[in-house]
């Protein structure tokens, strides 16, 4: 059974109960996926890794530049 099928199931049920529907499959998906964003982010922050990222990757684009592997 699909998601859509169990939605359809509990729409079925929840009328004979006579109450109200429960919200669609995905319905919350975007607002999740915003606040995982925002966590990471926050995460980041408050680890300070930002920055050592980005001078990860820079010297390993250095590093690349200097072996001829791509172009400035």
């Amino acid at each position: 059974m699909n998601a859509s099928q169990q939605h359809m199931l509990d729409l079925y049920r929840f009328a004979q109960h006579q109450e109200s529907a429960p919200p669609a499959p995905g319905t919350g998906d975007l607002q999740a996926a915003r606040e995982l964003r925002t966590w990471l982010r926050f995460r980041a922050v408050v680890g300070d890794r930002t920055t050592t990222r980005r001078r990860r990757w820079a010297a390993a684009l250095r590093g690349q530049r200097r072996q001829g592997l791509i172009r400035a």
